[in-house]
């Protein structure tokens, strides 16, 4: 089991950045896929971008692809998401989250610790 913390939300105008950080406690962070996943008011979690257990490779969704990196640090068990080019859209909050397997996935049901989240408000 991974306890997972995020920070690095909050208040940003459009077209501004955020990184988001997502610490874990556990032995098993450097062998786990992690992926990033956000839920608007009033709509459902939608995965935003996924790594697999190497950091070398990564899936993002096509609302974020060019403006967003995940990253991650297994030395320091945390992985990150970089946010560029922030639209009003990108509102909500944001959950990072463990999956059973090494690889990246971008399917929820394959994720079985998450975070409590970190709120992103864009601005327009």
């Amino acid at each position: 089991q991974l306890q997972l913390e995020e920070s690095g939300g909050g208040l940003v105008q459009a077209g501004g950045s955020l990184r988001l950080s997502c610490i874990a406690s556990g032995r098993t962070f450097g062998s786990s896929g992690m992926g990033w996943f956000r839920q608007a008011l009033g709509k459902e979690r939608e995965v935003v971008g996924a790594i697999d257990w190497t950091g070398g490779r990564a899936y993002y969704a096509n609302s974020v692809k060019g403006r967003f990196t995940i990253s991650r640090d297994n030395a320091k068990n945390t992985v990150y998401l970089q946010m560029n080019s922030l639209k009003p859209e990108d509102t909500a909050v944001y959950y990072c989250a463990a999956a059973r397997y090494r690889v990246y996935t971008a399917s929820p049901s394959d994720f079985e610790n998450w975070g409590q989240g970190t709120q992103v408000t864009v601005s327009s």
